[in-house]
């Protein structure tokens, strides 16, 4: 099998994560412009890894498309830089052998053991899910049932299953399956919602996915929003937001989507003036109000309107 760790700025995490790496077959770290000495922890961990430099950051998923495009395996490990092996990656490749099979996840726990509830696998974000998330009603009351269903919180962690979308930080698929649906959307930078969108994209070509709680990896998170300001957080998630709506939804589901990202973006504006927020989530989202504010409803406009070239890494929480 074939392991692609994108990193930026992984100095703190990569030595580890390389080193509970010895059963893949090939490894190869795409680094997006680090300048923290992360290459040359990769360089000197191993000789057998294959380090692809890129001179500027090109986001998670054109950095992950390098790295395919430079392995050979059939099975290929999207593994992030914050995360250490601690099992047999076997029944991962075991699942994707699966007929009808096309990806495969694995159990994400953190420092002390706790299965990552909410983030190792999701239901596909519906409609209403990405509602209550814009409106901060998941932020609210994130027990609601909408949420309970779209980050699947009332499921055993330790029972293998059927799923939709698992984590993108420790996620193995079939290569034909990737060339298949063609990789992995470099539209959606620098990071959120690419996985989630190539997910889609293998269930809808008629494969399963799977999640099998035997492979297990230890999972630091929030590594790749560490490094960008608030303001790019915001700007690439609500972007990102918009841009699979467009690919995925109705032309009414997606204007009323758009709204609704306005709406939400107010209330946050709101709970900071009122002291629930930084002066920097404040001033974020005055000017990603002001961005959509340029824009109509044509759908394509919406998304197109935040693109950004700012840099991050890799596939976090």
């Amino acid at each position: 099998m074939s392991v692609i760790i994108v990193t930026f700025n992984s100095a703190r995490h990569i030595a580890a994560c390389l080193g509970s790496l010895g059963q893949a077959d090939e490894v190869v770290v795409v680094d997006n412009a680090s300048s923290d000495g992360t290459c040359e922890i990769v360089a000197r961990e191993a000789t057998k890894i294959k380090l692809i430099r890129n001179a500027s950051n090109r986001g998670f998923a054109a950095a992950v498309n390098q790295g395919i495009a430079a392995t050979s395996s059939p099975f290929v490990l999207l593994l992030n830089p914050d995360t250490i092996l601690r099992s047999s990656l076997q029944p991962l490749v075991e699942r994707c052998l699966v007929l009808q099979a096309g990806a495969a996840g694995g159990k994400l726990v953190d420092g002390k053991g706790q299965a990552q509830i909410g983030f190792i696998f999701r239901s596909f974000p519906t409609p209403a899910a990405l509602l209550f998330e814009v409106l901060l009603i998941n932020r609210l009351w994130p027990s609601n049932p909408v949420n309970r269903r779209y980050r699947c919180l009332d499921a055993d962690p330790d029972t293998s299953r059927e799923v939709d979308q698992p984590a993108g930080a420790f996620l193995m698929l079939r290569r034909d399956v990737l060339r298949q649906v063609g990789g992995l959307d470099e539209s959606f930078r620098p990071i959120w919602f690419e996985d989630v969108d190539l997910c889609l994209r293998v269930r809808k070509a008629g494969h399963v996915i799977h999640y099998d709680p035997r492979c297990v990896a230890e999972h630091t998170g929030g590594h790749s929003v560490g490094g960008i300001s608030v303001e790019e957080r915001y700007r690439a998630w609500y972007g990102n937001l918009l841009r699979f709506s467009c690919k995925h939804f109705s032309k009414g589901t997606r204007r009323w989507l758009y709204i609704a990202v306005r709406v939400g973006l107010r209330l946050r504006w709101l709970l900071c003036v009122l002291g629930a927020g930084t002066a920097s989530e404040r001033m974020a989202c005055q000017n990603v109000i002001k961005t959509l504010g340029g824009f109509s409803l044509r759908d394509r406009n919406v998304a197109a309107g935040f693109g950004t070239a700012s840099p991050a890494e890799s596939k976090s929480s």
